[in-house]
This record gives structure tokens, sequence and C-alpha cells, in this order.
């Protein structure tokens, strides 16, 4: 996930904390949280798929990129989905948290 989309989703979540203290002020645009995890998603999703065509364009020898170069790329990549799986794992359990609270 990019800076941006992280940054993106800890506003979101002070923006939450705030509503639930009762301290939020109002900023005239909702905030969609779907369409930011979507948009998040896409982007790890687009990552990915660049990395595997510079792999696939290097290994064919159609591309000037060194190996350095798509090693990293495929890195980025990897980390990138990693911490997506780790986002939706905490969204998950706090799912859970909430679903568990008495009434």
């Amino acid at each position: 996930m990019s800076e941006i989309g992280i940054n993106k989703v800890l506003t979101q979540m002070h923006m939450m904390r705030d509503l639930v203290n009762g301290t939020a002020v109002a900023t005239g645009t909702p905030a969609d949280f779907s369409a930011m995890l979507k948009d998040s998603i896409d982007k790890v999703n687009e990552t990915q798929q660049q990395a595997n065509k510079l792999a696939e364009a290097f290994e064919s020898g159609a591309t000037d990129a060194s190996l350095s170069e798509v090693m990293i790329s495929l890195q980025k990549a990897s980390l990138s989905f990693q911490a997506m799986v780790q986002v939706r794992n905490k969204l998950v359990e706090a799912y859970k948290d909430v679903m568990n609270m008495p009434m």
C-alpha cells in the first residue's frame, strides 16, 4: 500500500475515533471507507501486475531494465500485498470484536 493510502486509512480512523468520543469536526465531505479500501486494493493489484510485466520482459530480453530494478519492483509488490493482508486481518479482528460486544 502506498503511503498516501496508509495516511488516508489513518485519517479515517482518527475521524471515527473523534466521532465516537464526540469531538468530531465537520469536514464537509463524508469519508467513504469502502471506496478508499477498494482504491488501495486496486493500487496493490496494479503494482503486482506492473512488477510481473517487468519480470516477464526482463526474462524475454525485451527491456533494458536491470536485474536489480526487476527485483526491487517485485519486492515492492510483495510488500504492498503483505501490508494489505495485515490491514485486512486487523479489519476482520475489529469486526469480530464489535460483533462480540454485548448489547
